[in-house]
């Protein structure tokens, strides 16, 4: 009988032995040259097999938080294999939804370049005044599927792709200048901690969980990126009143080939503002389109949102004077230091034909760049290069994705890539490669690279970078976690920084691991004390003890210009105002009101117990809305015009008891007549100088009123 052969050796290792993290083998904790943390084995380990961190062909990685980079400042190698193949599964995790950024909303505009730069950039967008090209733009959250949300509290993308006659220039960005992490390596791990947690699957959009938390207590780089987070930023009342930055450290090019360091802001036309964090939570529940919804009827009612591109440029010498690292995508460059230069508009005028063939088929790429605007050795950036083209095979399942009709440029473009699934250009000849002398026999030869007007990449090395070496460092002063995070919160009103306490009190109430809350709370004290021991009150924890800091924090001087509410414009432009109203309610009034806040370049929006036509003092109405599908949460400011019989009918009606009390524990200016007194004082509101009488509106209704919130709820 002849003998059975050996199994075979794909065979041999069962599922058990891939399973991460099998085992407690002993760690040893230290901190690298930028102080990222690295927990390895402990030196010696006979630990099985499994304790061992590895690439998905068994290969042991020594280093699992930095890149491998040219010097210690220098661009990230290729050949730095764990990187790719870490960052290549990451990018494919899911399909077809994004995987991170899945709920996103877009429109359809135009750049017009208000300042020619030619002495700064050979960009041809900015090469003279009034030059112009169509864009299109997708804002959206971060950590929730395609199916959650508006409002959730969570950072927002704010990605451009401007269809210049040089090429596409993707600026992909987010509502926030900086970010959690400094390399690229720790992308994956940051995403999969924010995600809803991978037993449960839950909770779905939001940060407040055990893993978010414990991953930042144990990334101290990530602790500027808090600030901002749990600050209203993050908690909009509209996507038309964001801001946007490029993030990252760029370079302008010009035509002698020179170059400087640039930043890219969008500063919008209406402002910043943002909602209260139960506001944010109540519009989830009355509408968890609000943003979509918003930004679609201002652009469909020809109010067409508008945001101004800035750029702080600098050079080599002001980066080596900081006290802080310019390819540090952790860190910011103060307005105060270095003002932002407005150089054009970009004006969103036409909403998209359809959501699945352009919103969500659009694809973004860093790399996407034209000629006179660079790269820097940032290592965030430097990732992200990769990782976004990467992304679009997975999501969009061919490499032509460039030929969807949102993603195409609107310039010629040839090349000799051919084939591949869906293509849908018909390429003729027989000119696929160069080079080639199919011209000298009467044939069409192809394309050829031109080395005076294509792109080249600027090569003068002074980012204090020697690329003779190959390390996975980080430059030290990388190590400087504090020092900005400290700028951020003391830059705030008194009002703000209530709310950012008020808001880690929250996320870290949900987690459930006490030895994370105090982590947290013990890096909170390197930024400031008061606001530790706020947070550590609000949690009823004894204060920690201070985590130790790589490098101490500097007292840097305070910034206006982070703050929303010192920068908040006195307009009624953007704002949405309800009127509530019932049968018998003086048309007149309401009408005149009315005028006066479109007149103001504001939205009225009707509200009645019905909808419908309503018999009113001279002549009837018709509602915009029912008053319990109405809530006050999805206006500015509200109004009132009712009849005394019509307010005690109300005042017995939950809906519009709340309406009041929302409006006013939100800060709102609540303007109100005569009769609306016994429904605002069954809701508990009281006078203040946003609590006025109708003629009164018009002064106050354009703000909110922070100096009630201490009245009305408990912050931190």
């Amino acid at each position: 009988m002849p003998k059975s052969p050996p199994p075979s050796p794909a065979n041999d290792q069962a599922l058990r032995e891939h399973q991460p993290g099998e085992g407690q083998p002993k760690i040893e904790v230290s901190r690298g040259n930028g102080d990222e943390l690295h927990q390895n084995l402990a030196s010696g380990d006979k630990s099985a097999d499994t304790a061992f961190l590895t690439d998905n062909f068994g290969h042991r990685i020594s280093d699992n938080q930095n890149s491998l980079r040219a010097g210690e400042r220098g661009p990230t190698l290729l050949e730095d294999f764990v990187l790719r193949e870490k960052i290549f599964h990451f990018d494919h995790e899911r399909i077809p939804e994004r995987i991170v950024h899945a709920r996103g909303s877009g429109a359809h505009g135009v750049f017009e370049c208000t300042k020619a730069i030619p002495g700064l950039t050979k960009a041809s967008i900015f090469q003279k005044e009034g030059a112009t090209c169509p864009v299109f733009v997708r804002f959206s959250t971060v950590a929730g599927g395609a199916g959650s949300v508006d409002t959730p509290r969570d950072v927002r993308g704010f990605a451009v792709k401007l269809y210049t006659d040089s090429g596409n220039w993707d600026l992909v960005g987010n509502n926030i200048p900086v970010f959690f992490i400094q390399d690229a390596m720790k992308f994956p791990d940051l995403v999969h901690s924010v995600k809803m947690e991978a037993d449960r699957g839950y909770p779905q959009a939001a940060s407040a969980h055990d893993t978010f938390w414990d991953f930042i207590g144990l990334m101290p780089e990530a602790m500027h990126m808090i600030m901002w987070a749990m600050s209203d930023r993050t908690i909009p009342r509209s996507l038309r009143m964001i801001e946007g930055f490029g993030v990252h450290t760029f370079r302008l090019v010009n035509e002698k080939g020179e170059g400087k360091f640039v930043k890219f802001h969008w500063k919008p036309v209406l402002g910043v503002q943002s909602t209260t964090w139960d506001e944010a939570v109540k519009i989830a529940g009355a509408d968890p389109d609000f943003h979509r919804r918003d930004l679609f009827e201002a652009i469909d009612a020809g109010d067409f949102p508008a945001w101004d591109l800035g750029v702080q440029v600098f050079d080599e010498a002001f980066a080596e004077k900081q006290p802080y690292d310019v390819l540090d995508a952790t860190k910011l460059i103060p307005e105060e230091d270095i003002p932002v230069e407005i150089v054009g508009r970009m004006t969103l005028n036409r909403n998209v034909d359809n959501f699945f063939a352009e919103t969500e088929q659009v694809a973004f790429l860093p790399s996407n760049i034209i000629p006179g605007i660079d790269f820097s050795n940032d290592p965030l950036l430097q990732g992200r290069l990769f990782s976004y083209l990467d992304t679009q095979k997975s999501r969009l399942g061919t490499t032509n994705f460039h030929q969807i009709p949102i993603n195409a440029p609107k310039c010629p473009f040839h090349n000799f890539q051919r084939d591949g699934m869906m293509q849908t250009l018909v390429p003729t000849g027989r000119a696929n490669y160069e080079p080639n002398s199919l011209a000298e026999a009467g044939e069409n030869g192809g394309p050829r690279a031109s080395a005076e007007t294509g792109f080249s990449t600027f090569t003068a090395n002074d980012e204090q970078n020697d690329p003779a070496q190959k390390l996975r460092i980080r430059a030290e002063l990388f190590a400087d976690h504090f020092s900005q995070a400290r700028l951020f919160y003391l830059s705030q009103t008194e009002n703000e920084q209530a709310h950012i306490a008020s808001a880690l009190v929250f996320e870290l109430s949900k987690v459930a691991l006490d030895h994370v809350r105090a982590r947290v709370v013990g890096q909170l004290r390197n930024i400031d004390g008061d606001l530790a021991t706020r947070v550590a009150a609000g949690l009823a924890i004894d204060l920690p003890a201070k985590e130790k800091a790589a490098r101490a924090p500097v007292d840097l001087k305070t910034s206006d210009a982070l703050s929303i509410q010192k920068n908040a414009d006195d307009t009624m432009e953007g704002r949405k105002v309800a009127i509530l109203f019932a049968e018998g309610s003086d048309k007149a009034a309401i009408d005149k009101l009315k005028g006066d806040i479109e007149s103001a370049g504001g939205t009225a929006f009707l509200v009645a117990p019905k909808v419908g036509g309503i018999k009113v003092k001279g002549g009837t109405l018709k509602a915009d809305g029912q008053l319990a599908g109405s809530p006050s949460v999805l206006f500015d400011a509200v109004a009132s015009i009712l009849t005394e019989e019509q307010a005690k009918a109300l005042s017995g009606q939950g809906a519009a008891v709340q309406w009041f009390m929302d409006a006013y524990g939100h800060c709102k200016t609540i303007a109100h007549d005569e009769a609306t007194q016994l429904l605002l004082d069954k809701a508990g509101v009281e006078k203040d100088g946003g609590v006025v009488a109708i003629d009164e509106f018009e002064s106050v209704g354009t703000r909110r009123h922070w100096a009630r919130e201490a009245r009305v709820r408990d912050l931190a």
